[in-house]
């Protein structure tokens, strides 16, 4: 008896079969001729001659190259309210900024003088517009927020101590903690005060030949209430000045202006911190600002040109796509009303819960009925996320997914072509309206009834 595995196309003849051209000039030959080849080694393995004809081959490899060509970072929609999501990537980039990230992608001026036709430097770009929106004297850009203070403690307390307040010396996500940084960078670490209460007296007591840097950590994932007190920014200000000691302050989640968040609890502000005079100011580029991961140094120039020189400033510099992004970003500040409307973070920290209401009814999702669950219009509390303002819910509104095994759905959910992702609150599926902007709300509810369908068939 002829074994049926004798009869199985040979790779030139599926090659040649319609429609793999095309997969070739999407793929490449190779990468095509791996998924033909999984194909048949898969029929091969199999009893009998099923699966043979070239048509089911063909789908069996084009469900191979599907998967395999699938990137691991994916866009996905954001239905849990958490505006900056540090495990969503924080802050989504204006349509201005992903613009001049396309632009940037090619040849750029990176590090070219235009003027002179000399090269240049990379922290040229964005330390104007910087320093127009805050009043500073210089700034410069590193790859991320802690890359800004590791560079800082490393030129201005190398070797040296450095003063926190025991208050302040905060995790900052992902097990990276202030004093392993600190140390890390080649500062050695005085904690000042209590947990609860530190006073410029402690600051004081603590200077002496050995102290290179007073640092001030804004504490923005959690809050201390009760007994608790730590002396304004300006008395440390006049402290440092007195004590000809420099003074830094990270901000981390580095909002502007207050007023861009009106009726937001207050915080340190990178405008408000150099005002007072703090000696450089650091704060993350993909927080509160709206733009990419990127650390914003900002403050005296001299102190910034030391900066510029120092070895790390290569190891913590960014691209010529992020430097792109962060400047389109920054420019939409120069009117903060566009930058509300423009920036996508700022745009929906700021709309009100009635708006975010309608549009939950507008875009509720209709279920097929065959999957046994119901679906709600309810009101919700997001949260700004990326550690900052703590414990601070904002009203919003969103869809309740009922009647079913709900951690079946939210894995559902994420396993879709575009994944969705919800929170499970009460026996139940709640995707947030809030984080769904614009079109995103109708994906997420076609996403949800999909993820649906898929559950009934199983």
């Amino acid at each position: 008896m002829t074994d049926p595995r004798r009869r199985l196309p040979s790779m030139d003849a599926l090659l040649k079969e319609s429609g793999v051209a095309a997969w070739i000039d999407r793929y490449g030959r190779e990468t095509v001729k791996g998924s033909l080849r999984r194909a048949l080694d898969r029929v091969r393995a199999e009893a009998g001659s099923q699966g043979s004809d070239p048509v089911d081959l063909l789908r069996v490899a084009a469900r191979d190259l599907e998967a395999r060509s699938r990137p691991s970072l994916r866009r996905v929609l954001n239905g849990t309210g958490v505006v900056l999501h540090t495990n969503l990537g924080r802050a989504p980039l204006a349509d201005e900024a992903g613009r001049a990230q396309a632009e940037a992608a090619g040849y750029g001026n990176v590090e070219l003088s235009l003027a002179t036709g000399r090269r240049g430097s990379r922290y040229d770009h964005c330390g104007e517009v910087v320093c127009e929106l805050t009043g500073a004297g210089a700034a410069i850009i590193a790859n991320n927020n802690a890359a800004a203070v590791a560079l800082v403690v490393n030129e201005l307390a190398r070797g040296r101590e450095v003063l926190v307040s025991r208050g302040e010396l905060v995790e900052i996500g992902g097990t990276f903690r202030i004093p392993d940084v600190v140390e890390r960078s080649g500062g050695r670490l005085r904690e000042v005060g209590t947990t609860n209460r530190t006073s410029v007296s402690d600051y004081a007591a603590a200077i002496d030949e050995s102290t290179g840097l007073i640092l001030r950590v804004h504490p923005s994932n959690y809050r201390v209430e009760g007994f608790a007190a730590r002396p304004p920014l300006a008395a440390l200000v006049s402290l440092a000045r007195e004590r000809g000691i420099p003074l830094a302050h990270d901000l981390g989640s580095g909002l502007l202006d207050a007023d861009l968040l009106p009726g937001f609890p207050e915080g340190p502000t990178a405008r408000g911190s150099l005002a007072v005079g703090v000696d450089l100011a650091t704060w993350s580029g993909d927080k509160l600002l709206g733009g990419p991961q990127a650390g914003i140094i900002a403050g005296d120039a001299a102190l910034i040109g030391r900066l510029r020189r120092n070895p790390l400033l290569r190891a913590f510099r960014v691209d010529k796509t992020t430097l792109a992004a962060l400047e389109a970003t920054l420019m939409l500040y120069r009117d903060p009303d566009l930058a509300v409307r423009r920036v996508p973070a700022l745009r929906m920290l700021s709309e009100p819960a009635e708006a975010v209401e309608a549009r939950a009814a507008a875009a509720r999702p209709d279920l097929p009925q065959r999957s046994g669950a119901r679906v709600d219009v309810v009101r919700t509390e997001a949260m700004v996320g990326g550690g900052a303002l703590p414990g601070f819910a904002i009203p919003s509104a969103g869809w309740a997914v009922a009647g079913m095994d709900v951690e079946r759905l939210a894995a559902e959910c994420r396993a879709g072509p575009v994944p969705l992702i919800g929170r499970i609150e009460r026996a139940a599926f709640i995707v947030d309206v809030r984080t769904l902007p614009g079109e995103e709300a109708a994906r997420a509810a076609e996403a949800l009834a999909s993820a649906l369908d898929r559950l009934a068939d199983a």
